[in-house]
């Protein structure tokens, strides 16, 4: 593995929180000056930048700055959506290692002693401003992290000879801006499309609308670089860009192929501080890295020690930089669409794990359709006119998938499955396991478990990740001979096993038909609801009506807008045969406060009823408040 591992059940010892107080004492009493810090983020980018090598993109402000700087070509963020990849950001953990960070708009409860990035450098004297975005995914309260957080957060407010460390979020570039056509320098006309894109009017304005964004986002770089310039501060900051995410054209944000992981990263280190750099000015990295190292690095440069709660690498200003092996990302539900998908790649090879391969990639996300791009891919698809490469967006997947990104950058040419790749594959296989182990990977536990967190999850006896890990490879395999041990696993003491036992039902389709008795027996039985959701969904392989009814019971009595949300999924999954609980769903569309469920009933019964076309507006964002209760 690339990244240090610890000992889980002793990270947060008394014995390591004492050395590290120590240690962090040690620091906030060194004498000397610290560089000043700068982050400069943008929303949702893959690196459609000039300095990356696209000829189309406009981006002087990011270009000069890895001129003089270094640019890392093979960055990734940890997730394919805002949320669980600043969870990443703000405290160094993974977001799978404390569910229920791994999804899409939770709030994890991280243990007692966690702290944000920014707190370890206030206790060494860094004035610390975010402006303005948060969207941390757990309980960390930005009054407490930052010295200031809001729309007017400025380095300009620090005291008098404080070092500062200042985040700049920049929305301009967020998958929002695709909803209304931005016109520009690139016209459609320009545009070179993917070949797993159609070529329509629509799609091609989405991406002659991403670099003219991404040009307005440049010009706001170069304002803000200009300011310390202005202020006399420039010899003396470290300026760091990145995108939080990867892209937002269709099959983009959200999945867990390059066009969702991977991001521009830029450093540039000013001759003053030059023994801290990377590299020489015009220095490329091709060693993979992800922002699970950005805090480590910033914590490095101010010459703080590493917190256990870290699990990446320090970039660079520090002995334990060293160039990394492997970046690993992950997808589980995003916005109201459950998913799993587990991905490694060492720079040149992508490797995806899809734990729910019997569902496509390309299932209606309510906030994502609004881009006519995606309104216009479905539109093709119904109409029959996508090739075999665009339409697997819309279909079932491969357990496991590998790719040569730099062979095959559009990532269509499976290599799993071929001879020459075995070694290749084994080789990601094994630093995936390893790496889902060494964090205690939370996304096998149902959301609203009381399972899951960091915590939680590691109290002896209480997830049986190994034993999980193998049973979701065998449901991922789709081989009836394995149902009779997902039968034997309905009954065990574990929810996460029954939850799992019952996916591999589910996964099996109508070869699961079978199990209807014993899924009917645990079902009198089961105290968990969100394994009486998948047991429900196994169920409706043999018995639609009977598992319907379950479902339609559970979207009734039960309180919690999770299990809501997991029934409505479910129902989903069934189609047509989810038809009776139309009623129930149609109420839950005028009736629920909760954005996902609202969302996702309001699109199901327009499927369940016939009036779905892909242009329809289900999304209103008016509906967008989710208390940390409905969370």
């Amino acid at each position: 593995m690339s990244h240090p591992t610890f000992d889980r059940r002793t990270v947060l010892s008394a014995a390591a929180a004492a050395g590290f107080a120590a240690a962090l004492d040690e620091a906030s009493a060194a004498p000397g000056p610290k560089p000043n810090i700068l982050w400069l983020v943008s929303e949702d980018n893959n690196p459609f930048i000039g300095a990356y090598g696209d000829k189309l993109a406009h981006t002087p402000t990011i270009d000069a700055l890895a001129k003089k700087g270094v640019l890392y070509r093979k960055a990734y963020s940890n997730a394919p959506v805002c949320a669980p990849s600043r969870f990443a950001i703000i405290t160094g953990a993974y977001p799978e290692s404390a569910a229920p960070a791994n999804q899409m708009r939770a709030i994890a409860k991280i243990p007692r002693g966690w702290q944000a990035t920014p707190q370890f450098l206030r206790r060494v004297g860094y004035y610390c401003t975010n402006n303005e975005k948060t969207d941390y995914n757990c309980e960390i309260d930005p009054a407490q992290a930052w010295d200031e957080s809001s729309a007017e957060a400025h380095w300009r407010k620090r005291p008098a000879g404080a070092p500062f460390f200042a985040v700049f979020n920049h929305m301009v570039t967020h998958e929002s801006r695709l909803f209304q056509p931005q016109e520009g320098r690139v016209k459609p006309q320009d545009v070179v499309l993917p070949s797993y894109l159609p070529d329509t009017p629509a799609i091609r304005q989405d991406v002659a609308t991403y670099y003219n964004v991404m040009e307005i986002m440049d010009g706001q770089l170069a304002t803000r670089l200009a300011e310390l310039e202005a202020d006399g501060v420039a010899d003396d900051t470290i300026v760091f860009y990145y995108s939080d995410n990867g892209g937002t054209l269709p099959t983009s944000k959200r999945y867990c192929h390059e066009q969702g992981l991977r991001c521009g990263l830029v450093v540039y280190v000013p001759e003053k501080w030059a023994h801290l750099a990377p590299g020489k000015p015009g220095t490329v990295v091709e060693s993979p890295v992800t922002h699970i190292d950005l805090p480590p690095t910033v914590l490095a440069i101010a010459g703080v020690p590493q917190p256990p709660q870290m699990a990446g690498r320090p970039l660079f200003a520090s002995k334990a930089a060293k160039p990394q092996a492997y970046a690993f990302g992950m997808r589980n539900r995003m916005d109201e669409v459950y998913d799993f998908v587990r991905t490694v790649s060492d720079g040149r090879f992508r490797y995806i794990r899809n734990y729910l391969p019997h569902l496509p990639q390309g299932r209606y996300g309510a906030f994502q359709w609004q881009a006519k791009g995606y309104q216009s891919l479905e539109t093709e698809l119904l109409a029959g006119r996508l090739t075999p490469v665009q339409r697997r967006f819309f279909e079932p997947r491969p357990y496991e998938e590998l790719y040569d990104v730099e062979a095959d950058p559009d990532q269509v040419n499976n290599l799993a499955g071929e001879a020459g790749s075995r070694a290749k594959l084994a080789e990601l296989r094994r630093a995936l396991d390893a790496h889902m182990i060494a964090v205690n990977d939370n996304g096998f536990i149902p959301e609203g478990s009381p399972l899951e967190g960091y915590e939680a999850s590691r109290a002896p006896g209480a997830y049986p990740l190994k034993r999980v890990m193998a049973l979701a490879e065998a449901a991922g395999q789709r081989d009836v001979s394995n149902l009779p041990a997902f039968v034997k696993g309905l009954s065990d003491p574990n929810e996460v096993i029954r939850y799992w036992s019952a996916q591999g039902i589910i996964i099996l389709g109508p070869q699961g038909a079978g199990a209807a008795e014993a899924l009917e027996a645990r079902l009198a039985a089961e105290p968990s609801p969100q394994v009486r959701v998948a047991l429900a969904e196994a169920l409706s392989q043999g018995r639609p009506e009977a598992g319907v009814e379950v479902l339609t019971r559970l979207l009734d009595t039960e309180p919690s807008s999770k299990v809501k949300l997991q029934a409505l999924n479910a129902l989903t999954n069934l189609g047509p045969a989810a038809k009776p609980a139309l009623p129930l769903i149609e109420r839950l569309r005028d009736t629920s406060r909760h954005t996902y469920v609202k969302s996702r009933s309001t699109y199901l019964a327009l499927k369940l009823s016939g009036k779905y076309q892909p242009t329809t507006k289900v999304f209103d964002m008016a509906w967008f408040r989710l208390t940390e209760a409905e969370r």
